[in-house]
C-alpha cells in the first residue's frame, strides 16, 4: 500500500514517511499452522516474515535509518511488570555489589557518596530524557539510533558500536565476577568450571526470546530489591548497635585516619568511573520500548522508578556501607590480593558477627551479576540489529524469527562470551579492570548522546511550531536536565583524561592511560572512520530537516492532545498526596 505524507504540522494516522518515500508496513508472519511439537519449535527459527520496504534512494542518511528501524520484527511481549523490575532492579549487580568496594578503598566514604550521588542526578535527567523519546519514537534499537536521526549519522555509528561493544564485553565481565563471587565458599576449584555453568544458563535464558528475558529480569530483580531492603534495615541495626556483638558505631569510621577523602579530590574523581560502571544498564527499559506492549503506559512509570533506585539502592545503601566498613579494610576489591572476591556487603555482615548471612548476600550477588549478565545479552543483541536494520552493520546481524529473537546477533554476544575463561588465569584481577574502564566510559558517552538527543528534538520541535503537548510524555526535568546530563558528563571524561595522564598512586605510563581513556580514541576511530568511508562531512543535521514523526505508534496527534488534556484534568481532581505519588511513580 502506497502511503506518503502530506505537509501538516499535525500528521494523521496515515502520515507516516517523508515525502519521496513509499514504505510497506512490516508484519510477522504467523507461526505455520497445524506444525506440533518439535517441528513448531524448529520452525520458530525461520526468518520473521516482513514484506518489502521501498525507499527512495535520493533522501538522506538519516532519514533511510528512520524508517528501516520503525519497521522492526522484534516482538512487542514485555508487559508492565517487566518494565517496571527492569527500571528498578536492571543495573544492580557488579557495581554496586563488588566495584563499590574499589570506590570506597579509593575515595573514601565521602568520595563514594559523591561520585554516586552526581552520576545518579545525571541518570535521573538521562532516562527522562530517554523516556520521551522512547515513548514517542518505540522503534528498534531505540535511542542507539535517534543519535543518527536527531544528531549525526557517524556520530550514530560510533555511539551504536561503542554501545555494542561495551554490552558485548560485560557478559564476560559479569560471567568473571560471579566466578570470583563462588570462590567465597569454594577457592579449590578452577573457575572455569562455575563460569562454564553460569555461561549455559544465560544462553539457555536468552533462547526463550523476550518474553525469556523479561521473567528472568523479573524474578532476578526482584530478589536483588528484597536484598537490598533487608541490608538496608540490617544495617540501621548494627550501626545502632542491635548486632550480636554490640557497640554503637555511628560515624566511627568516618573519623579514622585518611577518612573521609583518603586520596582527595583525585580519589573522588577516580570513583567516577566505577560509579558510571554501576548505573550501566538503567537505559535498558528505555531500549526495550520496541518490544513493550504498551509503551506509552509502562514505560513512563519504568522512568519514574529510577529516582527511587537511585534514592534507595545506591544512596542509601552505600551511606551504611560508609558507617559499617572502612575505607582501608585490606579486603576491598582493589586493596589487596587477599580475598578479591570479596564484597563491601559481605564485609559489613560479618563485622558485625552475624554468621549464616554473608552467604546469603554472596548468593544474592551472584545472582545480580547473573542479572546484568543476561541484561548484556539483550541490549548488545538488539544493537546490533538495529545497526545492521539501518545499514550500518553487515545484514546478516539484523535476522529476527518467528518469535522475534535476533539470532545471529545473540550468537555473536555468545561467541564474545567465551572471553570468560579468561577467568581462569592469574591476571583476572587485571582482565576485570581493563573491562570495567571500558564498559563504565562507554555509558558515559552514550548517557550525554542520549540528551544531545533531546536537546536536537526539542529544538526540532520548536522549528517547526510544535510543542511538548503532543508528546504522551515529557521529560520532567525537561532541557534543563538534558543541559546537566552532557555538562557533567562533559567533567567527568575531562577528569578522566587527567586521571589517566596522572593515575592515582602511580606516575604517568601508557598502560594506565589507556586502561582509564581506551573508549575515547575507539569513538574517534569510529566516528571518524564512518566519515571518510561515507564521505558526508555536515557534522549535524540542521533542526528543520530532522524527522519528529516517523517511527510513531500514536500517529494522531489531535487524538493524543486530547487523551493527554483529559489525563491532566483527572491528575489535577486527584488529593494532593495522590498526585505527589503520580508525579514521582
Amino acid at each position: 500500500m502506497l502511503q506518503e505524507k502530506r505537509p501538516s504540522p499535525t500528521p494523521s494516522k496515515d502520515d507516516i514517511s517523508e515525502p519521496g518515500m513509499r514504505i510497506v508496513s512490516s508484519t510477522i508472519d504467523p507461526t505455520q499452522t497445524g506444525l506440533t511439537g518439535f517441528a513448531k519449535f524448529k520452525d520458530s527459527f525461520r526468518r520473521a516474515h516482513v514484506e518489502d520496504i521501498g525507499v527512495d534512494p535520493n533522501i538522506s542518511e538519516a532519514e533511510k535509518i528512520a524508517i528501516l528501524t520503525a519497521n522492526s520484527p522484534l516482538a512487542r511481549k514485555l508487559k508492565n511488570r517487566h518494565l517496571q523490575m527492569i527500571a528498578i532492579g536492571g543495573s544492580i549487580g557488579t557495581g554496586l555489589f563488588i566495584g563499590s568496594g574499589s570506590a570506597l578503598a579509593t575515595g573514601g566514604p565521602a568520595g563514594l557518596l559523591i561520585g554516586y550521588i552526581l552520576i545518579g542526578t545525571m541518570i535521573y535527567c538521562t532516562v527522562q530524557s530517554l523516556g520521551e523519546l522512547a515513548v514517542t519514537f518505540p522503534i528498534s534499537g531505540a535511542y542507539v539510533t535517534y543519535n543518527s536521526r536527531f544528531v549525526d549519522p557517524s556520530w550514530g555509528f560510533a555511539m551504536a558500536w561503542i554501545y555494542a561493544l561495551g554490552w558485548l564485553i560485560t557478559l564476560p565481565l559479569e560471567l568473571v565476577a560471579a566466578s570470583l563471587t563462588v570462590k567465597y565458599w569454594d577457592q579449590d576449584t578452577n573457575s572455569a568450571a562455575y563460569v562454564t555453568a553460569f555461561f549455559f544458563f544465560i544462553i539457555a535464558i536468552n533462547f526463550f526470546g523476550v518474553r525469556g528475558y523479561g521473567e528472568a529480569e523479573f524474578i532476578f530483580s526482584l530478589i536483588k530489591v528484597l536484598a537490598v531492603c533487608g541490608f538496608i534495615i540490617l544495617g540501621i541495626v548494627l550501626i545502632t548497635g542491635g548486632g550480636p556483638q554490640g557497640g554503637y558505631l555511628g560515624g566511627r569510621y568516618w573519623h579514622i585516619e585518611g577518612a573521609p577523602f583518603p586520596n582527595g579530590f583525585k580519589g573522588v574523581a577516580t570513583v567516577f568511573v566505577g560509579a558510571a560502571f554501576a548505573f550501566a544498564g538503567t537505559e535498558l527499559c528505555g531500549l526495550a520500548a520496541a518490544e513493550s506492549a504498551n509503551p506509552k503506559k509502562s514505560l513512563p512509570k519504568a522512568c519514574k522508578q529510577v529516582f527511587w533506585r537511585i534514592t534507595l539502592f545506591y544512596v542509601i545503601s552505600l551511606t551504611l556501607v560508609g558507617m559499617l566498613v572502612p575505607y582501608n579494610n585490606e579486603r576491598l576489591l582493589g586493596t589487596s590480593s587477599v580475598d578479591i572476591t570479596a564484597s563491601p556487603f559481605v564485609i559489613a555482615i560479618q563485622n558485625g558477627g552475624i554468621s549464616g548471612l554473608p552467604s546469603v548476600m554472596n548468593v544474592v550477588i551472584m545472582i545480580a551479576v547473573l542479572s546484568v549478565g543476561n541484561s548484556s545479552i539483550f541490549a548488545s543483541s538488539r544493537t546490533l540489529a538495529a545497526l545492521a536494520a539501518s545499514e550500518q552493520a553487515p545484514k546478516i546481524l539484523g535476522y529476527i524469527d518467528k518469535k522475534g529473537r535476533p539470532l545471529v546477533a545473540i550468537a555473536v554476544q555468545l561467541l564474545t562470551g567465551f572471553l570468560c575463561y579468561l577467568a581462569a588465569t592469574p591476571k583476572q584481577g587485571e582482565v576485570f579492570g581493563w573491562m570495567l574502564a571500558l564498559s563504565g566510559l562507554s555509558s558515559l558517552f552514550n548517557w550525554a548522546s542520549i540528551n544531545m538527543c533531546l536537546i536536537r528534538f526539542r529544538r526540532a520541535l520548536k522549528v517547526k511550531g510544535r510543542d511538548t503537548s503532543e508528546l504522551a510524555f515529557a521529560s520532567q526535568p525537561g532541557l534543563i536536565g538534558a543541559y546537566w546530563g552532557v555538562s557533567l558528563i562533559f567533567v567527568i571524561v575531562c577528569l578522566q583524561f587527567w586521571i589517566a595522564i596522572f593515575p592515582l598512586n602511580g606516575k604517568p605510563n601508557v598502560e594506565a592511560f589507556f586502561e582509564t581513556f581506551l573508549t575515547v580514541p575507539v569513538v574517534f576511530l569510529f566516528y571518524f572512520g564512518h566519515k571518510i568511508y561515507t564521505r558526508n562531512w555536515i557534522f549535524y543535521i540542521r533542526a528543520k530537516d530532522i524527522d519528529v514523526d516517523t517511527g510513531r505508534r500514536e500517529t494522531d496527534l489531535d487524538l493524543v492532545k486530547q487523551e493527554l488534556a483529559e489525563e491532566k484534568a483527572y491528575i489535577k481532581s486527584l488529593p494532593f498526596y495522590k498526585r505527589v505519588y503520580n508525579f514521582w511513580c
